[in-house]
């Protein structure tokens, strides 16, 4: 989407909904490029959709965003980042970057906009049952593996991503600007 359609967009939204109050940023694609293993061209072709899907949309998203919050005195915005910006992706290592600049874009504006009353927060998800996760979680071994990470033995439900979500668009959820709310159900943690 070229950055006029976007501002019009936005700004429609804005129109049809009487104001903008709350962005959330879940835009995100996940190409498998392994550097051992695809071409130079088509690494930088994963580089350059994963990055203008996962970063710089939501960032132009929320420029847009940002120019209705002001004059309204403030509002939210929650980004929707991974758990691969801290651990890598090896296989996808765009959508590891691409995540991990999105944190580090959340935090600046946290920053920068809480003058505005405009609180910036992000949640960082593992997997989740949803089509994106698919392949992966019905894989071969019938999503053991990604299962077993977890010691509930599961992937999240998009329910419970989304009342963090809500959380944190809410106006109770001023203080947490600039956090990242890590949603894995103890994966990282070892016995």
């Amino acid at each position: 989407m070229c950055s006029s359609d976007l501002r019009r967009l936005v700004d429609e939204a804005a129109v049809g909904l009487g104001g903008l109050d709350v962005l959330v940023n879940n835009a995100g694609i996940y190409v498998t490029h392994p550097i051992t293993e695809v071409s130079y061209e088509d690494w930088q072709a994963a580089w350059q959709r994963t990055l203008a899907v996962n970063l710089t949309g939501p960032a132009n998203v929320t420029w847009c965003a940002v120019q209705h919050m002001i004059p309204r005195g403030g509002g939210r915005i929650v980004n929707v980042s991974s758990r691969g910006a801290f651990r890598g992706e090896p296989g996808q290592p765009a959508y590891g970057a691409s995540k991990g600049g999105l944190n580090s874009f959340g935090q600046s504006l946290a920053i920068a906009l809480a003058p505005y009353g405009i609180a910036v927060s992000t949640v960082a998800p593992g997997f989740v049952d949803t089509e994106m996760a698919a392949e992966r979680v019905n894989g071969p071994d019938g999503g053991a593996e990604v299962r077993a990470q977890s010691p509930f033995n599961r992937i999240a439900r998009p329910e419970e991503i989304a009342s963090a979500v809500l959380y944190l668009a809410s106006p109770e959820a001023e203080w947490a600007s600039g956090t990242i709310v890590d949603l894995n159900g103890a994966s990282y943690l070892r016995p």
